[in-house]
């Protein structure tokens, strides 16, 4: 299994000088990806900007945009930004997409909150068209040519009627586990298998997850203040219930739960830490060594 880090980019404080040593540290570590996502009303930098900077900042690692929630996008637009992406990676870029939790992020952007999954469903087709040189609203074509034929989508979806909808244009899933609960993971795995088998897929899906975590100084604290403040949009009894849940914040911890994913099916995991530390960083680039992934 490959295991790949999201930059800390929903950690406070994550400045200039961070983002650079964060992205240098993945691309030299032994991880498999770089990623970041989108956030509206919270205190993240914007993730497809992300995206496009640790582009140009890596040489090696796949850059992952995970999730790009496409019903806030114009379409032509989103392509072009990821297209522009992939120039600038050399090719390297991954998708995720999906629709997106937070009704309070579509209502800062004066997006409407409806029909959310065939909307998802709609907007994907219509970017695979034009990233393959189809034409656009006005019959343009839109431009540079990409490296990649065709990039990897990943579908940001959980039940099985999301799943069945997404296997008709996915090559595979992300999905989250924030307490990094394996069982979890195994029970999307299978319900995507199964999605994919019953739309007549040859190709298995690529199977990819993730989870919170924290390594370095006060990674505990750390960890339970970063998942209460994230999850805060949602009530603050939730927030705090998996706040005090989570515990992925030691390398024993966070190894099993890698370990355990592995063996679950997953194709990749992604790390997602709570704390923008470098030494959170560098100790889980040591456990990942050290573990032989």
């Amino acid at each position: 299994m490959e295991v790949g880090v999201a930059l800390p980019q929903m950690v406070k404080d994550f400045d200039r000088d961070k983002f650079v040593n964060w992205c240098e540290g993945i691309d030299a570590g032994p991880f498999s990806s770089v990623s970041a996502g989108e956030r509206i009303t919270f205190h993240n930098l914007e993730g497809i900007t992300a995206c496009a900077a640790a582009a140009a900042l890596t040489e090696r690692v796949k850059v992952f945009a995970n999730l790009i929630v496409m019903p806030w996008h114009t379409v032509p637009l989103i392509t072009k930004q990821l297209i522009a992406i992939d120039v600038i990676s050399n090719g390297r870029l991954e998708i995720g997409v999906g629709i997106g939790g937070r009704k309070q992020d579509y209502e800062a952007l004066g997006v409407n909150f409806g029909h959310l999954h065939q909307r998802l469903d709609d907007s994907v087709i219509e970017m695979l068209h034009l990233w393959k040189g189809g034409a656009a609203g006005d019959g343009g074509v839109l431009g540079p040519p990409p490296p990649q034929a065709q990039p990897l989508v990943l579908a940001g979806a959980m039940g099985p009627k999301a799943l069945a909808r997404a296997a008709k244009w996915a090559d595979g899933v992300s999905g989250f586990t924030i307490t990094a609960n394996a069982e979890e993971a195994e029970q999307l795995f299978l319900a995507t298998s199964k999605a994919w088998a019953n739309e007549g897929k040859t190709k298995p899906p690529r199977q990819v997850t993730g989870f919170f975590c924290a390594l370095g100084p006060d990674a505990e604290n750390r960890l339970r203040n970063f998942t209460y403040e994230y999850l805060e949009v949602f009530g603050p009894l939730f927030a705090r219930s998996v706040a005090e849940e989570i515990s992925a914040f030691t390398p024993e911890r966070i190894g099993d739960a890698l370990e355990a994913i592995a063996a679950a099916g997953g194709d990749e995991c992604i790390l997602v830490p709570g704390s923008a530390d470098p030494k959170c960083l560098e100790e889980l680039s040591a456990l990942v060594a050290d573990r032989g992934f």
